[in-house]
């Protein structure tokens, strides 16, 4: 799996069938996290985690580049693409390496130039631009309601994937001001739960807007 962080990976779990391992993690933090989704949207999201395990799958390989290109410089693509299907590709590249990311390197982006919440705005943006703008194409008839619902709920499969990850055995939940900066940034329920866990009792006031 990519590691964005350039640190080695340890306490990993070697599976057999990576996209059934996938498949049952993914089940189980949904349950964890009370989210309810449409059995396609959950299959989606397996398969995305299948395929990005892969590193040449994680990288555009239209991107020469030795550094991922920025996700406004991804829209700006999509935004300026010459045909639909190009846009199409586009926004749904933008809006599943944003849930990837965000779901699995959360504790990284502490330490870049822009945080969790907005990849957590980018994705979900581009998820639900490709709901609407796919309407009535093959793309938007397959997956149309697929993309609607991760748009409306990015935020909440971000708490999923980095239940997976932890399930994974990258976990490092032990950082609860990390934990707390990502509950005020996003109001994650699962940032709450963890933050509880250990102790700590987040009080919601009138700037905790977050659309649980």
């Amino acid at each position: 799996m990519p590691n964005l962080s350039g640190h080695p990976a340890t306490n990993l779990v070697h599976v057999e069938n990576l996209r059934e391992f996938f498949m049952e993690s993914v089940g189980t933090a949904m349950e964890t996290n009370h989210l309810s989704a449409d059995e396609s949207t959950a299959h989606y999201v397996v398969n995305l985690l299948t395929l990005f395990a892969r590193a040449e799958a994680f990288h555009d390989p239209d991107d020469t580049t030795e550094h991922r290109k920025p996700l406004a410089l991804m829209l700006a693509d999509a935004l300026e693409a010459s045909t639909v299907e190009e846009r199409l590709f586009r926004l749904q590249r933008l809006g599943d390496i944003s849930l990837f990311i965000a779901g699995f390197f959360a504790d990284d982006l502490q330490h870049s130039v822009v945080d969790l919440d907005y990849y957590i705005s980018m994705g979900g943006g581009a998820y639900s631009s490709l709901s609407m703008q796919s309407r009535g194409t093959f793309k938007g008839r397959a997956f149309g309601p697929v993309f609607a619902e991760l748009g409306a709920k990015f935020h909440r499969f971000v708490d999923v994937l980095n239940d997976v990850r932890n399930q994974a055995g990258s976990s490092r939940d032990t950082d609860v001001m990390r934990l707390y900066e990502i509950w005020l940034k996003t109001g994650s329920l699962r940032a709450e739960r963890l933050l509880r866990k250990a102790g700590v009792h987040p009080l919601r006031s009138k700037h905790t807007t977050w659309e649980q």
